[in-house]
Formats: C-alpha cells, sequence, structure tokens
C-alpha cells in the first residue's frame, strides 16, 4: 500500500500514507495504555474544516494516527494501540461519537497498518469472497452467444430495451465490491480505469493492481450484469453501454470494514458517479445497533458518507441480503462479529443492515425465474424498495469466462443497471428523482398466496418492494 497510494485531487479528504513523514503531534495530554492496534471512526460535532482539525488534535493527544479525514462529512478513521482511545477522545468537545470499526486487531499484514511499511507482510491472496457479501446502439447489433440463456433480462424487459438504447456512454456506475477484471472481454471497454480505485485501506489508490480482483469473482460476476458490452462475446449487460468504475472495498478475506466502504462512497462522488451498487453488508456486524457506542458512532459515519453522496445525486443500490430475515421485525443475530467470535444477541428496529438500510439507499430483495421470493432472499414490509432476478444468475467471472452465481448480490446489479438506463433517458434527473422513478416504474408483484411471511399490498410489500424493476419502462417513459 505505501508505495502506491494514489490522492485523487477532486477528493478533498486528507490522506496519510505509512511512510510520509508528519510533524511530530502535541504532546498527549490524557493517559495512554498501549494493547492491540485497532481502528475507530470519529464523527464530529460538526463538519467543517475547522471542527475537523479540533478532532485530529483530539486524535493525536490520545495517541492515535490519522488514516483519513474528511471535512464535508465530518468524519475522521484513525488508529490507535491506546486502550482507552475511544474514551479518551469522546470527551473533546469537537467529536460527537467515537467507534471501533472492527473487533478483530489491525495486524501489520492489514492494508490499514500505519506501522513501518517494512513489516507488512505481503498481499494475501488464500481466501475467497464468501458472504453477500455484477455510443448508443441500435437493436441490429449481433447477438452475444450466450444471451439466449439470459433469463433474466427478459423477465426485466431489458432485452426489449435494447431495441431502443444501450444506454448512454456519459453514465457512469460505480461498482463497490472485489474489484472487476479490466481485460475481461466483455468488460474491458466499459471499465473506466481513470476513475477506478481501491478502498481497502480507508484511502483511494488508483494504481490497477489495487482496484482489480485478487481471489474473488464476485465483482466481476456484478460488474457484467449491469454493462457487459455488446460485442458478441459471452453476454450482454442491462446497460451494455455505460461506463463502469471498479471501486475494491473487498479485502483478500472476504471483509468490507467500514473505513473501505466510507472511502468507497466518498471516491465514487468525488470521481462523477451516477449510480453506485453494494452487493454487500458491512462487516465485521450483520447488524449494526444504536444500543451499543462502537456501533452506532461507525452507523452514524457511514451513514453521513451515503448521505453526502445522495445529497451530490449518486444513487446508491444495495443487497437487501441472504439470510432470509424479516428486515422490519428482526429479534437475534448469531453471525456477529464475523471477525472474532460471534455472539448470540437481542437485535431490534434500532439494528440496521447497512448500507441497505440507511435513509435513500435502493434496497433490493432477490427474485426467481417465476418471478418467486428468492428462498435466501432477506425481506421486509418498508425496507425492500424493489426486487429483481438474483437465482441462477449467469454473468462475467474472472479468467475471462462467465458463470451462474445466486443472491441478493445478483439481485442488486440489475437494479443499478436500470438506474442507468433511466439515468440515460433522462441525464438531467436528480438523483433522488431518478430513485423515485425507479421504484414507480417497477412492475407490481402481489405477495405469494398464503404466505404468513409476506405483508403489504399487490403495489408494496414486503417480499417485492414496490415490484420487479422494468428496463423496458425506464427507456420508454
Amino acid at each position: 500500500m505505501a508505495a502506491g497510494i494514489a490522492l485523487t485531487a477532486a477528493l478533498s479528504a486528507t490522506f496519510l500514507a505509512p511512510g510520509i513523514a508528519q510533524a511530530a503531534p502535541p504532546p498527549p495530554t490524557a493517559e495512554i495504555i498501549h494493547g492491540a492496534v485497532m481502528n475507530y471512526a470519529i464523527n464530529v460535532s460538526k463538519a467543517n474544516h475547522g471542527q475537523t482539525k479540533k478532532a485530529e488534535r483530539a486524535v493525536a493527544q490520545a495517541g492515535g494516527e490519522i488514516v483519513a479525514s474528511y471535512d464535508e462529512i465530518g468524519v475522521v478513521i484513525a488508529q490507535s494501540d491506546n486502550t482507552v482511545f475511544a474514551d479518551t477522545v469522546r470527551l473533546d468537545r469537537a467529536v460527537e461519537s467515537v467507534g471501533a470499526t472492527r473487533t478483530a486487531p489491525v495486524g501489520a499484514a492489514d492494508a490499514t497498518y500505519l506501522g513501518d511499511a517494512s513489516t507488512k507482510a505481503p498481499e494475501r491472496r488464500s481466501a475467497a469472497v464468501t458472504k453477500d457479501m455484477g455510443v448508443e446502439s441500435s437493436g441490429d447489433a449481433v447477438a452475444d452467444p450466450r444471451e439466449a440463456e439470459q433469463w433474466d433480462m427478459a423477465l426485466i424487459g431489458a432485452d426489449a430495451a435494447h431495441q431502443i438504447t444501450d444506454g448512454d456512454r456519459n453514465v457512469l456506475v460505480a461498482v463497490l465490491d472485489s474489484g472487476i477484471e479490466a481485460t475481461h472481454p466483455d468488460l474491458a471497454a466499459n471499465i473506466d480505469t481513470s476513475v477506478s480505485a481501491g478502498c481497502i485501506s480507508g484511502v483511494p489508490d488508483t494504481t490497477p493492481e489495487a482496484w482489480q480482483p485478487t481471489t474473488s469473482s464476485h465483482g466481476t460476476h456484478v460488474a457484467g450484469t449491469i454493462a457487459a458490452a455488446r460485442n458478441g462475446v459471452g453476454i450482454v449487460g442491462v446497460a451494455p453501454n455505460v461506463r463502469l468504475s471498479s471501486v475494491k472495498v473487498v479485502n483478500d478475506d472476504g471483509f468490507i470494514y467500514p473505513e473501505a466502504a466510507i472511502c468507497g462512497f466518498m471516491y465514487a462522488t468525488a470521481t462523477g458517479a451516477d449510480v453506485t451498487n453494494n452487493s454487500y453488508y458491512i462487516d465485521p456486524w450483520m447488524f449494526w445497533c444504536d444500543n451499543d457506542a462502537d456501533q452506532a458512532a461507525v452507523k452514524t459515519a457511514v451513514d453521513r458518507a451515503v448521505q453526502y453522496s445522495q445529497k451530490k445525486g449518486v444513487v446508491n443500490v444495495a443487497a437487501a441480503g441472504n439470510s432470509s430475515i424479516d428486515l422490519a421485525n428482526k429479534t437475534t443475530d448469531d453471525s456477529s462479529p464475523n471477525d472474532t467470535t460471534p455472539v448470540l444477541r437481542s437485535v431490534s428496529t434500532g439494528c440496521a443492515d447497512i448500507p441497505a438500510e440507511l435513509d435513500g439507499v435502493v434496497t433490493v430483495s432477490s427474485a426467481t425465474k417465476t418471478s418467486a421470493k428468492s428462498g435466501f432472499s432477506n425481506f421486509g414490509l418498508d425496507v425492500i424498495d424493489v426486487t429483481a432476478p438474483g437465482s441462477a444468475i449467469l454473468s462475467t467471472v474472472t479468467g475471462g469466462g462467465c458463470a451462474i452465481y445466486s443472491g441478493t448480490s445478483m439481485a442488486s446489479p440489475h437494479t443499478a443497471g436500470v438506474a442507468a438506463l433511466i439515468k440515460s433517458a433522462h441525464p438531467r434527473l436528480s438523483g433522488q428523482a431518478l430513485a423515485a422513478l425507479l421504484s414507480d416504474q417497477a412492475t407490481d408483484l402481489p405477495c405469494p398466496v398464503g404466505s404468513l411471511q409476506c405483508v403489504g399490498s399487490a403495489a408494496d410489500n414486503g417480499f417485492f418492494g414496490e415490484g420487479m424493476v422494468n428496463a423496458l419502462t425506464a427507456v420508454q417513459e
């Protein structure tokens, strides 16, 4: 990480990389008890440069170092081995809240580690992501050889939409995921390398190796669903002419930590993304709860990044999750924290799957070929916004080929692709209006007859939200 950090001028956050000389911090004014190295999200009481600088001084005085600092949203990401760091920084008047971003200590091999760069282990490549973490042309274009296998495109009307448009080249979809294979023959033409970056360290690194996949095909599969090119090769995406940026937030162990996700949202916004796809939940907690000081602070920090991006016109699309949970009526969680030892805990509506349950995010459930809810898909009245195909989806994978994956991770990029088509058809539409139109244009799907889990009307229910996304209507109206 130390040798390859490239900063984007458009992003006004301050990033400090290992090996860069820094002025000595003021002497500590509080007790420092050395222990394990941890990362923290600090929310400043007011999002401006002056208050953020005060929070940064509090970090230094408590024995911490800055990983990243965002004046625009009043969030500072810091690292410290002081076991009382959070309690100390919380006492500063410039600070609203502080929370650890994980439960496992930060080791020297971790991309965020701010110790001596010479002690860092090489990037690990043995683990794979296993959780949920994909110029206008006419209908005269050649058919891609596996297009006939894409039942999902027919279900949402994408095949018919392509007779009108394949999308506008000016539209950019940022894929926050495990990276996109830049040389894939179905994706290479649509990946904008100038706005791609790796965010695993919490700092955007624009070198190609930082944003391409290392152990996982997940991001490449997601990218293909959104925008695999119409080029006579493989498959065709929902919006095969829009641009993609690869914003890598998933590390080689399959974790998406808050500092990486925040970096991803801020970088995508700064580089002009119209839509982001988020086929993951932020680790290590399946649900981040308001009644826990650490979790609440991190939830606030991520939400600030998401709300900032939405105010800038970005439409954020997210997978609902694969645990068949009613998100509107949560009770228990036995899978968290997943970076140390999970414990059984009670959860409620004050606990949120992030980013999926944050305000304004388009939350997507998964449907089958018959428009039934996928058995694995999470659901919930007033949580799910729309549904899209997510069971047995054919899309691109690393190595230049295609494969079939299932998950709400596969449903979300169908929705991001439709959002990109809407933006192509209505370039002046605001992000908020685009998200509303995405829901309004969806095809109503009623609850299954006799279902006790699905509640609501045909126009809006817990399984399908406002219905199946509709690519054809997106480009007609």
